[in-house]
This record gives structure tokens, C-alpha cells and sequence, in this order.
């Protein structure tokens, strides 16, 4: 038979209508298959025996009723079944490479369906008295996945009934595969207690309603002995940029950008790559609704609640919500700068030796991340930067679980500072600030800072000698760094050494224009910490105006 999913993979991952992130996950897919993995491999035996399953599994309604879902499977669905089920160890064909699988995507694109699909297989392929999970914000959510389960089995006579005895045992609070007593149970956020439970796979579905993320961290941590654990965590946006789901996708962008090192997750990422312009735009659709380009009748569907929520402005929400996979709450906020072009501007090392430098401050709360960069101009006019977070040394783990940052990784190579207790203690900062020149040899022209959390720290630098410079948290003063960091790094003159937390900040950032088309970064939309960004466009904003006194066009400064 045909790798459906391999065919899928090759024929979507070089089009426009493919999102980047679904692309990155599918060049990982399309190596693993051919055998250019030297780590992992796909088990075709696995593979064949899920193919027989599904052309026994029979579609129980709508436009595609009654086939089996070997043949009503769409591209996406393929992959999700097979990279999960399928990718193994070379080493060890008996584990399965995946333990969580990140799916976004958008309304009516059979997400549920999907899940309850991978449900039943392993229903009939996982090992005896397995027990399988579903949560959700509510019980009627919940239940989506048991009713998804429950009617195709019930439709699937070769699959429900064996030397004419039913096999299944369907109740209204858990279903029963009676040959391996195998037991699925609908869970409740609102109603049910996670904690004790022991599941081998479980499914957290429209987690961008969920308010706090502990029915996920509940089920993983009932994990920890089971040796093919699985966890589904899929949903649609949600007009909220606070919610698990994005903690969740902003990590999976992370691991698909290599700057997380996570080998156990698999993401399809349906969302738009440009979220400009949805009224007019067919490409957002087609990239957050993988569906629409395989059945047209959706496609159709699609195109008019388009226009409805183009008419009607009540509409408007819930439409770019669920059928785009933006924010509409955040949609005047766009990501600062694509992740992948900071990256190319890494060198190996920056000689820093003799040169003029400024350094911004971004001096936040005292129990959260404070950052100190250092930048300066070269010879030929590319900015050079160096930028060090600071954080309290007895939230380590805490901060580590909850942003998902492996923070003790960052306090080895240096870049990262942990100091106090709970608090940050100033006095680190203050100190390392004053042993810059020396460290590095060169001549701190400046220190900017925001006024807030930072009088003291400014007048302790200040009486030991140092120009403070105070800069207002404004868009209308922060426009021109903004800008001209974004130009810097997309033209190739910006360079910073090696520094994955800095780059984890500059994909978290979020930009967004004032009323007066004024470019800022805003902490509030961002997600994420960004503190080295803030630092890095405070030392930027002293350099131009440095630029500006002196009448010069970076001209730059040699001791």
C-alpha cells in the first residue's frame, strides 16, 4: 500500500497554502521515512496493521457517510496517524518516538474526530488494561471525543462485533474494548479531579479554553511508569493570548525553530503565516484549514462565512477566531521578527576590545526577569550586541516548568544570571554592570533605563560615575529602535555570539503599531519574557540619539 502520509508530505510541504511550521514538521516526517534518520524509523508493520483497521472503520455521518475512513482520511489526518503511531526507535522498535502530539487547527476541520480516530486504533492495538483519557472545560466538551468514538464503532460491524459478540462496551461514562479490558473515560475540568489517575494516552481537547493548565500537567505527571505514554493537546485559537494552548504552541515553535531540544513532539501548526488583510486574503483560510483544499464543499462554506463576517462586525470574532486561527483580540499585533533571521546573524565571536558601548536596562519586577545589554556599532555601521538575563535563583524550577525554558541550560553558558532568593537581588546587577569595561574592554558611553523599578539602581550607577539616561516606555519613543533593529537584523547588520535565550526572547516578542502607525514591541501581547529585546532597543534608542547630538550617521567611536 502507499505511505498516504509520505504522499501527503511530498505533495504539500514546497506549497504556499502549507503554514512554515507544518512545513518544518514535515521535512522531519518526509527524512524519518526515507531512512535519513539515524535515530528513529517508521514501522511499516505498524503502519500496515492501522491501515487494515481503518478500511474496517466506517464513517457514521456526514458528507462522506458510510465510507471507510481509509478512503475518507484527509492529509493531515494520514500524517497525524501514522507520524504517531508509527515513528519508532531504530534501536528499540517496541517505543514509540512521540509522547506528545500538538494539534492546531481550526474549526470543522474534524479535529475531535480525529483524535477519537487514533482513540480506537489504539483501542484494538495497545496492551492489556491500558486506560485512556479525555479532558476538557466542560463535560459536554469532553464527551465530543466519547460520542465520536461511540457512533463509529457502532457503525463499524467488523470492528464492534466478533463471532457475533459485541466487543465494545458502551456506557455513558466510559467505553470498554472487552478483549484486552481496555477503558476509555470522559473527563471534566470543572467537575473532576485529575490527580491519581494513570493514563497510558489521553486527549485534552480545546485547551484554549481552559483557564489553567492543570488537567494537562495532572494527566502527563500520571505518566511517568508507562513506557508509550501519549498526550493529544489540541484546539482552536481562542480570543485570548493567556491561555495553556499558546504556552503550548509558542514551546512547539520553539522545538520546530531548534531552540528547544524536545524529540518527543510532534506538531501540525495550522495557522497562518501572515494574519494581514483575512477579508480579502484566501491564503489565511487555506493555511489554518487544511480540509477546505481537499473537499471543496467546505472551501465553499468557508468563502461565505467570509463575507458574512466582512458584512456583519458582530460576526467578525468569532469568524477570524475559529476559521482563520488568529487572535482576534491581539490581530493588531504581529509577531516582531521571524526567529529564523535573527539566527543568520550569529557569528562566532565579536572582538569588543576598544570600543564605545551603550547599555540598556530593562529592570523589571523584582521576582521576574531583569536584562542588561550591552550594544555598539562597528566599522562598518552593523550594530554588535551582547545581552545577559538575570532571574531569582530559588524560582529556577518553577520558572523552568511554567515557560516551558530550560533556564539552568542558560545559567551554565553564562548567559543567564541567577541571583537572591525569590527576589532578584539588585546588587548582581549592579555589579556586573560596573565590571563590563573591564571584562570586556571597552568604554560604557551610556546606560538607559526605564524609570520604573529602576530609581534606585540608576542612582547607585549613577554616583559610581556612569551617564544614566532615562527613556520613556512610549511608542512614540521607541518607534525608531524598534525600527531600526528589525531593518538591521532583515538586512544582515545585526550580529550577536551564540545565545539561544536571547533568541527564545525574540521569538516571543510581539509588535504592534500606535494610532499614529508608531512600531513597539508590547510586553502584553508578547509570549513569553522579552526583557533582552526591551534592553537591547534601550541601548539601540542611546546610539541614535548619540547619532542624532553629534549630527552623525553612526559614525563610530574608537577609544
Amino acid at each position: 500500500m502507499t505511505n498516504k502520509a509520505l504522499a501527503y508530505c511530498k505533495k504539500s510541504v514546497n506549497k504556499t497554502t502549507t503554514p512554515k511550521y507544518v512545513k518544518l514538521q514535515m521535512e522531519e516526517f518526509i527524512n524519518i521515512c526515507e531512512g535519513k534518520n539515524k535515530k528513529y524509523v517508521l514501522d511499516q508493520k505498524r503502519l500496515e496493521k492501522i491501515e487494515k483497521i481503518l478500511q474496517l472503520l466506517i464513517m457514521p455521518k456526514g458528507l462522506k457517510a458510510g465510507q471507510t475512513l481509509y478512503d475518507c482520511s484527509c492529509g493531515y489526518q494520514w500524517l497525524l496517524y501514522t507520524a504517531i503511531l508509527c515513528t519508532v526507535y531504530r534501536d528499540n522498535p517496541n517505543k514509540r518516538r512521540y509522547e506528545t502530539g500538538v494539534l492546531e487547527i481550526c474549526r470543522k476541520n474534524f479535529k475531535t474526530y480525529t483524535v477519537a480516530t487514533i482513540f480506537i486504533l489504539l483501542f484494538l492495538t495497545e496492551p492489556k488494561f491500558s486506560k485512556f483519557y479525555s479532558v476538557a472545560p466542560d463535560g459536554s466538551l469532553s464527551r465530543e471525543i466519547r460520542e465520536a468514538i461511540a457512533e463509529t464503532i457502532r457503525s463499524s460491524p467488523k470492528v464492534y462485533e466478533f463471532s457475533g459478540k459485541k466487543r465494545f462496551k458502551i456506557l455513558r461514562d466510559y467505553i470498554m474494548f472487552t478483549a484486552t479490558q481496555t477503558q476509555y473515560i470522559p473527563l471534566s475540568y470543572s467537575t473532576s479531579r485529575m490527580d491519581g489517575k494513570l493514563p497510558n494516552v489521553f486527549c485534552a481537547d480545546e485547551v484554549g479554553a481552559l483557564p489553567v493548565s492543570y488537567p494537562i500537567e495532572a494527566m502527563r505527571s500520571g505518566q511517568l511508569n508507562i513506557l508509550n505514554k501519549l498526550g493529544f493537546i489540541i484546539s482552536t485559537k481562542y480570543p485570548t493570548i493567556d491561555n495553556p494552548f499558546e504556552d503550548e504552541v509558542a514551546y512547539s515553535k520553539r522545538v520546530l525553530d531548534g531552540l528547544e531540544k524536545d524529540e518527543t513532539r510532534f506538531s501540525l501548526l495550522f495557522e497562518p503565516d501572515d494574519v494581514k488583510g483575512w477579508e480579502t486574503n484566501d491564503l489565511i483560510m487555506k493555511q489554518a484549514n487544511p480540509v477546505s483544499l481537499e473537499i471543496p464543499e467546505i472551501w465553499d462554506d468557508l468563502v461565505k462565512k467570509r463575507a458574512y463576517a466582512v458584512a456583519v462586525e458582530s460576526a467578525r470574532e468569532n469568524f477570524v477566531t475559529k476559521h482563520c486561527n488568529i487572535i482576534y483580540a491581539g490581530s493588531q499585533s504581529e509577531t516582531f521578527i521571524d526567529v529564523k533571521s535573527v539566527q543568520e546573524c550569529k557569528v562566532a565571536e565579536i572582538d569588543w576590545e576598544g570600543r564605545v558601548v551603550y547599555v540598556g536596562l530593562d529592570l523589571s519586577q523584582t521576582d521576574d526577569n531583569t536584562s542588561v545589554s550591552m550594544l555598539a556599532l562597528d566599522e562598518d555601521n552593523n550594530i554588535l550586541a551582547e545581552s545577559f538575563a538575570f532571574i531569582p535563583e530559588d524560582r529556577i524550577e518553577e520558572k523552568t516548568v511554567a515557560e516551558k525554558v530550560n533556564y539552568r541550560e542558560f545559567i551554565r553558558s553564562g548567559k543567564c544570571i541567577a541571583c537572591g532568593d525569590r527576589v532578584i537581588d539588585y546588587s548582581v546587577v549592579e555589579n556586573f554592570i560596573m565590571n563590563l569595561e573591564e571584562k570586556y574592554k571597552v568604554k560604557i558611553q551610556a546606560i538607559g533605563y526605564d524609570r520604573w523599578n529602576a530609581l534606585s539602581t540608576a542612582q547607585k550607577l549613577e554616583n559610581a560615575g556612569y551617564n544614566l539616561v532615562e527613556i520613556r516606555q512610549h511608542s512614540s519613543v521607541l518607534h525608531p529602535p524598534t525600527k531600526l533593529l528589525k531593518e538591521s537584523i532583515l538586512s544582515g547588520k545585526f550580529k550577536y555570539t551564540e545565545n539561544k535565550l536571547y533568541e527564545i526572547n525574540f521569538q516571543n516578542a510581539k509588535c504592534q503599531y500606535d494610532t499614529n502607525k508608531n512600531l513597539f514591541v508590547t510586553k502584553k501581547r508578547s509570549k513569553g519574557k522579552v526583557d533582552m529585546v526591551i534592553s537591547s532597543l534601550n541601548a539601540l534608542y542611546l546610539i541614535q540619539q548619540d547619532c542624532i547630538l553629534n549630527q552623525m550617521d553612526f559614525v563610530i567611536q574608537v577609544l
